[in-house]
């Protein structure tokens, strides 16, 4: 994977750094795995908006992944690596013995032909989807369970990737992404393998109207509004603007929100680093 910086003969693309897009082996999708998204441009079921700077974008088909992993025992043909415009990482085309076709969460070195599979009796290399307690200790694996049969929920992004760490009884524990440390159950499936596309971080967009593209629209600083319209707007000239709080009035940058009476408190060992 690489990136590729334009030659500025635009404004817009005088800081543009774009994917290069080696991975990808085709640019049609699979029409069978294709379903509809309806856009709420950040509305609730009242038309209200819930949810700021939302709106627009160009139209998009969902690609239905499998994150459950759960045709275990029968091995895939990757036939292809393409690219989702719902998510940062790639994703992968596989194709079973019996003949369905899947889309999964495609891993860095993923190779068009090469046969993954999931399930216990699945080998630990880059693409199978195994049980936590099958995997050996140190391994890099992304796509985790949360909880057994959910389906994956954590590192499924770009270049995101945890780390097996120990194995006590019916619990492993595992180094997150974020730096958090916890306890899963040993039964959850988690992919060998970080995901694809890790040069996502250095991308840049070179100008405001690739954010509309994506369905992101302006936002105001909040030093520069009125005290009606935020907590830390008004003042005389250019005032600071006070404690970094969002507009309901909930303290930001190190104001931890998590309840300390959660039950799954006690399944983390160490928190993630401010």
């Amino acid at each position: 994977m690489s990136v590729r910086k334009l030659k500025p003969i635009t404004p817009g693309q005088r800081f543009r750094v774009v994917n290069g897009f080696d991975a990808i082996t085709t640019d049609k999708p699979e029409k069978s795995l294709l379903a509809p998204i309806k856009k709420s441009g950040g509305r609730n079921s009242q038309g209200k908006m819930t949810i700021r700077h939302r709106g627009g974008g160009h139209k998009r088909r969902y690609r239905v992944i499998d994150f459950k992993r759960d045709k275990q025992g029968v091995d895939a043909k990757i036939v292809s690596i393409q690219y989702d415009p719902n998510r940062t990482a790639f994703i992968a085309l596989v194709e079973y013995k019996d003949g369905e076709k899947r889309y999964v969460v495609a891993q860095n070195g993923m190779q068009v032909g090469q046969k993954i599979s999931s399930g216990t009796k699945a080998a630990p290399e880059i693409g199978n989807a195994l049980p936590l307690s099958e995997i050996p200790l140190g391994t890099i694996i992304s796509c985790i369970e949360l909880r057994p049969g959910q389906g994956a929920v954590m590192a499924r992004s770009a270049g995101t990737f945890a780390q097996l760490m120990a194995k006590d009884g019916k619990f492993v524990t595992i180094k997150l992404p974020s730096g958090e440390t916890r306890m899963i159950l040993a039964n959850c499936l988690a992919t060998i393998g970080a995901v694809s596309n890790s040069d996502h971080q250095l991308l840049v967009s070179g100008k405001a109207g690739r954010s509309r593209w994506l369905g992101r629209r302006p936002r105001t600083r909040p030093v520069a509004m009125n005290p009606v319209d935020h907590p830390m707007g008004g003042g005389e000239g250019r005032a600071s603007g006070g404690h970094p709080r969002s507009k309901n009035g909930i303290p930001a940058k190190g104001f931890r929100t998590r309840s300390k009476t959660k039950d799954t408190n006690r399944y983390i060992i160490e928190r993630r680093k401010k």
